[in-house]
């Protein structure tokens, strides 16, 4: 008798097999139906409308989220509501998508009069090319099905593994016909981690914090006033025309105190640090990550064009904005 964990295990396995077989089938699948609907949607004047019914329009949802994410405008339609109301968000310049493993859903083959009598491009994703859906569809998008990765071949978990990847392929598929750039990405994931690394700039950020700094020949107290009253752990050192020279930090600090036992009269000049990293304000913020990164500190002191200090940049601000 097999043990409950070589159950658990070896269904495990034989769903992932599965699954991956079917991935397999899928992209021999792939054939001018794919091409077709790709070029149907990227010319379209319209909308990406995807429809289905159970776990298909759970799937149909998610391709949705892909394609706005991507650049394609694309709405979801329940293939139930649609014939009780919700039918009159198609218009005939969209292409609608009905995702269907059996091609004979009765919601479904309901609405597919209906969608072709507005004059709509209709697709069928559908793993029966010989099903009602497939025969009417203009374009089939084929998701071969050979068996359900359950051990009762019931519940759909292969289908639906092949209907979002054909639902990825598309969407890459647009985002290389449209040439889709990081730029592009970002301004549609503007509040995002990944968008904000492709966006934000180090002058979006630095002008929250305040502007710590002293002249070379600044005594300890004022610079430890400096930095403590500024809480950034650290102050930039700059001459007469506010150009950095140098910086002190808390490690600094910690290092005269290590070495010196007398620091009367010791000022800023003989204990910063000369040559500190600084970055342009319109710099990216991913770019201040990779240089604090790089050498292991925690703050970077902003500069204009001219070399003037404006501000610093701390590594609590990228954190806070999520680019960490």
């Amino acid at each position: 008798m097999k043990s409950v964990e070589n159950i658990i295990l070896s269904t495990a396995r034989q769903t992932i097999e599965i699954e991956a077989a079917t991935l397999r089938d899928l992209l021999n699948s792939l054939d001018e139906g794919f091409v077709a609907t790709v070029e149907a949607i990227y010319n379209s004047t319209g909308r990406v409308i995807l429809t289905g019914i159970g776990k298909s329009a759970i799937v149909a949802q998610k391709i949705v989220a892909t394609l706005n994410s991507t650049g394609t405008p694309a709405i979801f339609l329940h293939a139930a509501d649609a014939i009780h109301g919700d039918l009159g968000m198609v218009q005939a310049q969209d292409v609608v998508i009905c995702l269907s493993k059996s091609g004979e859903t009765p919601e479904i083959k309901a609405l597919i009069p209906l969608v072709k009598n507005l004059g709509s491009v209709l697709i069928g994703m559908v793993s029966n090319k010989d099903s009602y859906l497939a025969k009417q569809a203009l374009y089939v998008l084929h998701t071969p099905i050979d068996k359900e990765a359950d051990p009762n071949n019931l519940a759909p978990t292969a289908s639906t593994t092949a209907q979002m990847a054909m639902g990825d392929a598309l969407a890459t598929s647009l985002c290389a016909v449209r040439g889709f750039s990081p730029k592009d990405f970002a301004q549609f994931h503007p509040g995002g981690a990944l968008g904000k690394q492709l966006y934000l700039r180090v002058n979006d950020l630095y002008t929250h914090n305040a502007r710590p700094m002293v002249l070379p020949d600044a005594g300890i107290k004022r610079t430890i006033l400096e930095i403590t009253s500024k809480r950034l752990g650290a102050t930039a050192v700059v001459d007469e025309d506010e150009k950095v020279i140098g910086i002190v930090t808390d490690g600094d600090l910690r290092r005269m105190l290590e070495r010196l036992d007398n620091w009367t009269g010791v000022c800023a000049r003989d204990i910063m640090s000369h040559q500190p990293k600084t970055i342009v304000d319109h710099a990216m913020a991913v770019y201040a990550l990779e240089i604090m990164r790089n050498h292991s500190i925690s703050q970077l002191l902003v500069v204009d064009e001219a070399g003037k200090y404006i501000g610093v940049v701390h590594l609590h601000d990228l954190i806070r904005e999520g680019i960490v």
